[in-house]
């Protein structure tokens, strides 16, 4: 009997040191694990940052260039339309000639935009 309780004396110190050796094999693989999914989550948060900085600015950039061309096609259509408005008048005979003439000399002496009080006087001498 004291060679079966022996026996399994010993059978039970091997599963314990197993059962030991297994929970500090997993623990260690957990460790491991749990490094390495931070690591890759890291790595993927970083590159989501970078992504989004990156569409952020090209969408910015993008809008930019909408805007300079909307810029763009709305004084080529004002200058346009004050060039149809002047030969409206002219060709209604609202302003004759000469007043045309004084009137388009202001407008392209840079007074676009500012005070054109000068111009009026001229167009109406």
């Amino acid at each position: 009997m004291d060679a079966l309780k022996k026996g399994f004396s010993m059978a039970k110190e091997g599963v314990v040191a197993a059962a030991e050796k297994t929970k500090a094999g997993v623990e260690e693989a957990a460790a491991k694990t749990k490094e390495g999914v931070m690591y890759v989550g890291n790595k993927t948060k970083d590159g989501m940052v970078a992504g989004v900085n990156t569409v952020a600015q090209r969408t910015t950039d993008q809008a930019n260039i909408v805007g300079d061309a909307t810029v763009a096609g709305a004084n080529e259509l004002s200058q346009q339309t004050v060039e149809g408005l002047e030969n409206v008048a002219v060709n209604s005979g609202l302003v004759n000639q000469g007043q045309e003439e004084a009137v388009t000399e202001v407008a392209g002496s840079g007074l676009e935009g500012g005070d054109f009080s000068q111009g009026a006087e001229q167009a109406g001498q």
